[in-house]
């Protein structure tokens, strides 16, 4: 795996908090990253991706204390977050009002969002420095393989007009499965999809 310099990711921070879009490296694959509360940015990635606006993105924060701040945790999620935070482990939770996030992000009939704290110090770095959530879906167009490298993500995009603004180049990743997915109802824990983290 290649090393990026701080420049690098100061670079694709500032892009994200101007309202760009950037292609980052995650713990399972390419990502595509832009500010959870920027409208525009966020449908800009859905134009990039090709994905229905009507479903809702997954985010990534750089620590629990800034999910807490985003999302209600019951008991139950926030003991598993202790222990797969950080890592391959998304939750499902409702959103607090004063979250902030856009409304393109807050899709679902309850409100409800995905949110995972990363165990990639490139993906958490990026968090760190917007200060807040931010939209990190996966960097393949929708319905595509995903993309463990960044050239095998800028062929599936071809020429088409949209393209990410910064492309932060970490080399060829594992080939790992996506992350872990749950979500809490009435203190019970429901697995939507196994993924990477061992439950």
């Amino acid at each position: 795996m290649k090393s990026l310099t701080k420049k690098e990711i100061h670079k694709a921070v500032e892009c994200l908090k101007n309202g760009g879009v950037v292609v980052f490296p995650t713990e399972t694959s390419y990502g595509i990253a832009a500010d959870a509360r920027n409208e525009e940015a966020v449908r800009r990635v859905f134009v990039i991706k090709g994905r229905e606006a009507k479903k809702t993105p997954p985010l990534i924060v750089a620590s629990r204390a800034m999910a807490e701040k985003m999302i209600e945790m019951g008991p139950v999620l926030r003991k598993l977050t202790k222990k797969y935070w950080p890592g391959p482990f998304t939750v499902v939770a409702l959103v607090r009002k004063q979250a902030g996030l856009a409304e393109e992000v807050i899709r679902s009939e309850d409100r409800s969002v995905a949110v995972r704290v990363s165990s990639h110090p490139i993906a958490r770095a990026l968090a760190r420095g917007l200060g807040h959530a931010m939209v990190a879906t996966s960097a393949n167009l929708a319905g595509a393989v995903s993309c463990y490298s960044i050239l095998a993500f800028r062929k599936q995009l071809g020429s088409q007009s949209v393209q990410p603004d910064v492309w932060l180049d970490a080399g060829a990743l594992p080939r790992r499965n996506p992350s872990a997915l749950v979500a809490e109802k009435d203190g019970k824990i429901s697995v939507l999809r196994q993924g990477a983290a061992r439950l």
